[in-house]
C-alpha cells in the first residue's frame, strides 16, 4: 500500500495521528463489514427470571446464598465470576481506547458501537448469575468494588498500534474464555448466554485482526514489533482481580484457559492469519522482531507440552482415586 496523502508526511516516520489517519478508511469498511453481520440480541432473553427469588436485605421472605442453589460446577463460578470482573472494567476500556482512537469519524463510531456491545456482556452475566444464584452476592458486589475502585491501565497505553495489536488477540481470548467457561458451567442456560457473547467477542476479534494487517501493509516493521511486544508480555485485562492467580490457576487445570489454549486457540490463529513469518521486505528491526516471535512461540509451545504432561497426569491420579 503506498500512502500519498500530502497530511502523512514521510511515511518512514509514523507517529499514532499518522497511523489513525492512514488506518481511518480502513476503520470505516471495517465499522460498515461489522454492521452488516453483526445481529442486535436482548439480554434479558437469556436470563431464566422465574429461577430468581428475593435475597436478604429489604424483603423479609429473602433467602441468604448457598451454593446448593445452583447448577453451576466449581470451575463455572470460578470462571464466571472472572469474566464478569474483567466485563465491569468498560468504562476504564472505553477511556482507554477513546483516548488512542478519538471520539470522532469512523473511529469514534467503532469506539462507541463496541463499547455499547460489550455493554450487554456484563449486564446479561449479572443478572444470570444473580436470578440463578450461581456466585455470592455480597463477595460478588464486594470484589465488583474493589476491582473497578482500583482501574485499568493497559500495558499498551503508550502506543496505538500495540493496542491494536493487543486487542486482537485479547478479544479471542475473551471468546474462547467464554465458549469453555460454558461448556464447564454444567449449565445449559450458562451456556447459551456464553455462546451469544462469545460470538460478539468473535466479531470484535476479526475487526481488530483485519486493521492489524492493515497496518502491516502501512508500517511493517512498527507492526512487526508491535506484535512481538504484545505476544511475548500478553496478559489478560482481568489480571488485577482480587484473587486473580488462583483463580487463572484453577481455570486452567478446569480447561477454561491455559498455556496450550493461549497457544493454539488465541495467538496461533491470529498470526497464520496474519501470515507472520512469510511477511518480507522488512528493516533489521523488523527482522529481529520476527525471529524473536518466532522462537518465543516455539518456547511457549514446549511450556505448553510440560503443562499437557502435568494436566493428563493430574487428571489419570484423580481417576486412580475415584477408582480406588
Amino acid at each position: 500500500m503506498t500512502i500519498t496523502s500530502p497530511h502523512l508526511g514521510s511515511p518512514s516516520v509514523w507517529t499514532d495521528a499518522k497511523l489513525l489517519y492512514a488506518l481511518e478508511e480502513v476503520v470505516e469498511t471495517e465499522l460498515n463489514r461489522h454492521l452488516k453481520v453483526a445481529k442486535d440480541w436482548m439480554p434479558h432473553e437469556y436470563v431464566p427470571w422465574s429461577d430468581g427469588r428475593n435475597f436478604p436485605g429489604l424483603f423479609e421472605d429473602g433467602q441468604a446464598w448457598e451454593k446448593e442453589h445452583s447448577k453451576v460446577t466449581e470451575i463455572g463460578r470460578i470462571a464466571l465470576v472472572v469474566n464478569l470482573l474483567t466485563e465491569d472494567n468498560l468504562p476504564s476500556y472505553h477511556h482507554e481506547i477513546a483516548s488512542l482512537f478519538g471520539r470522532d469519524g469512523a473511529w469514534g463510531t467503532w469506539v462507541h458501537r463496541w463499547t455499547a456491545e460489550e455493554g450487554r456482556h456484563g449486564i446479561v452475566m449479572r443478572d444470570y448469575l444473580l436470578t440463578s444464584r450461581a456466585v455470592d452476592p455480597d463477595k460478588l458486589e464486594q470484589f465488583r468494588m474493589s476491582h473497578m475502585s482500583e482501574g485499568f491501565e493497559s500495558d499498551n497505553r503508550h502506543s496505538m498500534l500495540h493496542s491494536v495489536a493487543y486487542v486482537a488477540f485479547q478479544e479471542l481470548a475473551t471468546r474462547i474464555s467464554h465458549r469453555n467457561t460454558g461448556h464447564q458451567s454444567g449449565d445449559p442456560v450458562c451456556d447459551r448466554m456464553l455462546s451469544r457473547i462469545a460470538t460478539d467477542e468473535n466479531l470484535h476479534m476479526v475487526f481488530y485482526r483485519n486493521l492489524l494487517k492493515a497496518a502491516f501493509e502501512l508500517a511493517p516493521d512498527l507492526t512487526m514489533q508491535a506484535v512481538r511486544d504484545v505476544v511475548v508480555n500478553f496478559r489478560m485485562p482481568g489480571h488485577g482481580i482480587p484473587g486473580f492467580e488462583r483463580a487463572a490457576a484453577q481455570m486452567a487445570i478446569g480447561e477454561v484457559y491455559n498455556l496450550r489454549i493461549h497457544h493454539d486457540d488465541v495467538l496461533q490463529p491470529v498470526l497464520r492469519f496474519l501470515k507472520i513469518m512469510e511477511i518480507d521486505g522488512l528493516g533489521p528491526e523488523g527482522l529481529k522482531a520476527q525471529e524473536e516471535l518466532g522462537l518465543f512461540m516455539g518456547g511457549l509451545d514446549a511450556e505448553a507440552l510440560k503443562f499437557d504432561e502435568k494436566l493428563a497426569a493430574r487428571k489419570a491420579r484423580m481417576a486412580a482415586r475415584a477408582a480406588g
